[in-house]
C-alpha cells in the first residue's frame, strides 16, 4: 500500500482534518499534503509513524503483514460508514433477507444440504415444499432462518452468554433431534477430521471459559473472532449442529463490533475446514483470519449493494 493510499484510509478512519493530522505526524501541512498528492516520500523515520498512526486508527497491530493489514483497513474503513450495523440491517428488509438466505444456504450446503439457493429462498420466503427433498432438509431451513431473526433481535438487547448458545441450539434443531438446546452428553469425532474433541464432562466449563473469552475486549476483534470461533468448533459442544452454532456465533461476535456477518461460502468448504484444522492441530492462525477477512467482505458486499 503505497503513502498516499495509508494517509487517506488515516483521514477518514480518524476523522482529522489535514491540518491536525500534519500535527499528529509531527510535519508541516505542506509536507503532509506533497504526501497526499505522491509528490515526495517520507523518510523510514516519518513512514514509520504514519504506519503507527494506520495501526492506532484501524484498531489492528502494526506489526500484521501488510497484506492482512490492507483487508482489515478496508472492514474497518467500510464500518465506519454505519453508526450501527445490526440497526441498518433490520431496517432494510432487503439487505436483511438477503443475509438471512446467504447465511442459511451456504452454512446448510456446508453441512451437506442439497438445496440450492433459489430452493433455500423457495422454503425461507414463500414457505414452499421442495419436491424429492426430506422433511430434515426443510426443517434445516426454517431452522436456520428463525435462528437468524432470534439472534439479529436478541443482539439489539443483550450480549452473547450461554443462554443464548443454548437457545440457538434448541431453534437449530427443533424437531431434529431429542437433545436440541442442551450439550452433548456423550463422545464425539468430527467426521473426516483428526481433530481432538473435547471430553464431554468438560463441556460445561469449557462453555464458560468460551463465553468469557467472547465477551473479552480485544485489540483485533477480526483476529479474537476467527480464534473463538476455532475453539468453539474443536470443543464441539452439541451432539450435532456444532458447525452452524459456530457461524452463527462468529456472526455474533462480528455483530457486536460493528461488523457485518462472516458469510463463509459453500464453494471455499474445502478452503475453510483446512484452515480451521490449521488452527486447531498447528496452532497456524493466520490462513483462518484471512479467511474470515475476505467472509466480513463478502458480507459487505451484501450490505453495500445498494450503494454500488
Amino acid at each position: 500500500m503505497i503513502i498516499s493510499e495509508k494517509l487517506t484510509i488515516i483521514k477518514t478512519l480518524s476523522g482529522l482534518t489535514q491540518e491536525s493530522l500534519a500535527k499528529e505526524l509531527r510535519v508541516s501541512f505542506a509536507t503532509l499534503n506533497s504526501w497526499i498528492n505522491g509528490k515526495s516520500q517520507p523518510q523510514a523515520s516519518k513512514a514509520a509513524r504514519i504506519d503507527s498512526a494506520l495501526s492506532k486508527y484501524a484498531g489492528i497491530p502494526a506489526a500484521q503483514k501488510e497484506t492482512d493489514l490492507t483487508k482489515k483497513i478496508i472492514i474497518f474503513a467500510k464500518a465506519k460508514k454505519y453508526k450501527n450495523i445490526l440497526q441498518f440491517i433490520l431496517k432494510r428488509a432487503d439487505i436483511y433477507d438477503q443475509l438471512i438466505l446467504s447465511l442459511t444456504y451456504n452454512t446448510n450446503r456446508i453441512e451437506g444440504s442439497t438445496f440450492t439457493e433459489d430452493e433455500t429462498a423457495a422454503v425461507i420466503f414463500r414457505n414452499e415444499t421442495i419436491p424429492n427433498k426430506n422433511v430434515i432438509e426443510h426443517l434445516e431451513v426454517k431452522n436456520h432462518q428463525a435462528a437468524v431473526k432470534y439472534l439479529f433481535e436478541r443482539l439489539q438487547t443483550g450480549g452473547i452468554d450461554e443462554d443464548l448458545i443454548l437457545k440457538l441450539h434448541g431453534i437449530l434443531m427443533n424437531g431434529i433431534r431429542d437433545d436440541a438446546g442442551f450439550y452433548r452428553r456423550h463422545g464425539v469425532r468430527i467426521v473426516g477430521a483428526n481433530v481432538p474433541t473435547a471430553n464431554y464432562l468438560k463441556v460445561p466449563e469449557l462453555m464458560t471459559e468460551i463465553v468469557r473469552e467472547m465477551n473479552f475486549k480485544h485489540s483485533d476483534i477480526i483476529a479474537h473472532a476467527a480464534a473463538i470461533h476455532s475453539k468453539f468448533e474443536q470443543v464441539h459442544p452439541f451432539a450435532d449442529g456444532n458447525g452452524r452454532i459456530g457461524r452463527l456465533l462468529l456472526a455474533a461476535m462480528l455483530l457486536s463490533h460493528n461488523l457485518p456477518p462472516a458469510v463463509i461460502e459453500i464453494k471455499k468448504k474445502k478452503f475453510y475446514l483446512s484452515y480451521l484444522r490449521k488452527s486447531q492441530l498447528m496452532n497456524e492462525s493466520a490462513p483462518l483470519e484471512d479467511f474470515v477477512c475476505d467472509a466480513i467482505l463478502y458480507g459487505f458486499k451484501i450490505i453495500d449493494f445498494p450503494f454500488l
